[in-house]
């Protein structure tokens, strides 16, 4: 993979040496994997320091859930789940927290409040204050493909090219972040598996990843339980359980470690980080 390092304040990310591991940390009562399980503050905080001990150099907490068809939640709802889990977070890891969020607001108090990362799904088009606020703190932005919203996103998704058309609309919010004020090395991109896409559009993106060099930025895969990976391992009435669907994730992250992703965001990261070592060696070998 294309290395990229990445500095601010008091972090570093050394991509492309080896692949980054972020652990997703959603603090809803309706995420589609683990949603509740973390709602409480302290729980969110003991969580966050495990995934750390395993390995994780990036924390992504979400107050708000982005599965298909989920409700939007308020601003106020929103700064109640997220902003006291990073000012308890920043007193006990070192490693980057990134917040998932598409309202200004709600980054401009999580980095306050000592977040280094904003992971925003609509690549700057859902809150028009958004990026004046990822300029004005100067941290690194992930920007996400996603066709519709998390309502009517999987409404039968259609694409003529799935690949050409996810790395144009992608380009277009590089050259929206720049002109924003958002430097060029504080971009990274997320091509949106499960946003927007049939389970053949997914494995049709993971299998030309590596068309994503072109756009000379980081690129982060977010395959993790995914539905497309529960639709591939049922059959008829069958229900796929969740260590199916975990050995499919990491499936998915061999096969983007492959296609040169520099981050995969991931609910397990210890299983992950098995995944990851022994993927770097593979591709680090002549």
């Amino acid at each position: 993979m294309i290395p990229f390092d990445i500095s601010w304040k008091n972090h570093r990310l050394n991509l492309g040496h080896r692949t980054c591991i972020m652990g997703i940390l959603n603090v809803t009562p309706d995420s589609f994997s683990d949603g509740g399980q973390f709602f409480n503050a302290q729980h969110a905080v003991n969580r966050a320091r495990q995934m750390v001990e395993e390995g994780a150099d990036i924390i992504d907490i979400g107050g708000e859930s982005s599965r298909p068809n989920a409700d939007p939640v308020s601003l106020e709802e929103e700064l109640r789940r997220v902003v006291p889990v990073v000012e308890e977070l920043v007193k006990h890891i070192d490693v980057p927290i990134s917040v998932d969020t598409v309202k200004a607001e709600v980054a401009r108090q999580a980095l306050n409040a000592g977040a280094a990362i904003i992971n925003d799904i609509t690549a700057l088009t859902g809150d028009p204050e958004m990026a004046k606020v990822v300029a004005e703190f100067d941290v690194p932005v992930v920007l996400m493909h996603m066709k519709g919203t998390p309502r009517t996103m999987q409404d039968s998704p259609s694409y003529h090219d799935p690949v050409g058309e996810v790395i144009a609309y992608l380009k277009e919010a590089i050259t929206r972040a720049e002109a924003a004020g958002i430097a060029r090395d504080k971009i990274i991109v997320d091509p949106g598996i499960g946003f927007g896409k049939t389970v053949g559009h997914n494995y049709t993106i993971i299998k030309h990843l590596k068309n994503l060099e072109c756009l000379n930025v980081p690129v982060l895969m977010g395959t993790s339980r995914k539905s497309f990976i529960r639709k591939t391992l049922e059959e008829g009435v069958r229900i796929a359980p969740m260590d199916e669907i975990e050995i499919g994730t990491q499936a998915t992250v061999s096969a983007s470690i492959m296609g040169g992703a520099h981050i995969v965001r991931v609910h397990d990261v210890k299983s992950t980080a098995v995944t990851v070592k022994v993927m770097d060696n593979v591709t680090a070998a002549r």
